[in-house]
């Protein structure tokens, strides 16, 4: 039967519009004055329609909500690397960016002059930023992350709107306290907390430290074998040279039983 799509959805639309009321009923006009009343209200409890008193009230946002992007730094407070930067200056990021809202300048060692892989530079634009996420999941390093900062509205366009490096440079703990299960299983798919750069340095360092060791203890252990092994080479040496002096006095035995047929057939 035609239209029962739009009946069952008018049906819906009126038992909210009631369930309002109901609801303002059941709070007695307390639905707007606790703090528990407001949890409950955007909880999956709530019924019917009601007003968020925003800006002393703000819905949580769920876990993967993404608006402008930032950067992944180590904490400040870091023993190894405080306030590293994760980012790389690969520049994916800005390549893959729909509206083309990012810039960078890849860093210079001031000695070399050759690059090295950290940004000196690093600008979005949060006017042209469409909030995709695109940057963060296709960056290899984890070193870009979409924040839950919506509270951004200014009369200032041209500074204020586009976020400089220092701007956009967030510590690792904020990045897991804001969302704490994607970033554990970035963890597990990462295989550590730490940078892929700085796991790769960890494992080095610790297999040359291994291999030191090794070679350490291997002078003091094969010692003794190589002491008993050394009068065993020389008898192998004088064993050959043995060996070499009798088969040369078999040759010349042979050629001089040799020579002696040859004359006595001539005679």
């Amino acid at each position: 039967m035609y239209g029962q799509g739009i009946a069952k959805g008018l049906w819906i639309t009126f038992k909210h519009f009631v369930n309002t009321y109901v609801d303002d009923l059941r709070y007695a006009g307390r639905k707007y004055i606790s703090d528990d009343n407001f949890e409950i209200r955007q909880s999956p409890k709530s019924q019917g329609a009601y007003t968020v008193q925003y800006p002393d009230e703000k819905i949580a946002v769920p876990e993967r909500f993404r608006f402008t992007p930032f950067l992944v730094v180590y904490d400040h407070d870091d023993e190894e690397r405080p306030g590293q930067d994760w980012c790389t200056s690969c520049g994916i990021c800005a390549k893959v960016c729909p509206p083309q809202c990012i810039w960078i300048v890849r860093g210079q060692d001031p000695n070399t002059g050759r690059p090295v892989p950290e940004p000196e530079a690093f600008f979005i634009d949060i006017d042209i930023c469409m909030n995709c996420g695109y940057c963060a999941e296709f960056c290899p390093f984890d070193a870009i992350k979409m924040d839950h900062d919506y509270e951004m509205a200014s009369y200032d366009r041209t500074t204020t709107h586009i976020h400089d490096k220092e701007r956009l440079s967030k510590e690792f703990s904020y990045w897991k306290s804001i969302a704490p299960t994607r970033a554990y299983e970035e963890m597990e798919a990462r295989g550590g907390w730490d940078h892929k750069d700085i796991q790769k340095e960890k494992a080095k360092a610790a297999k040359a430290a291994a291999s030191a060791a090794q070679a350490e203890a291997a002078p003091t252990s094969d010692q003794p074998a190589a002491q008993a092994a050394a009068p065993e080479q020389a008898n192998g040496a004088s064993d050959a040279d043995k060996a070499k002096a009798e088969r040369l006095a078999k040759r010349e035995a042979a050629l001089a039983r040799k020579r002696a047929r040859e004359e006595q057939g001539e005679g």
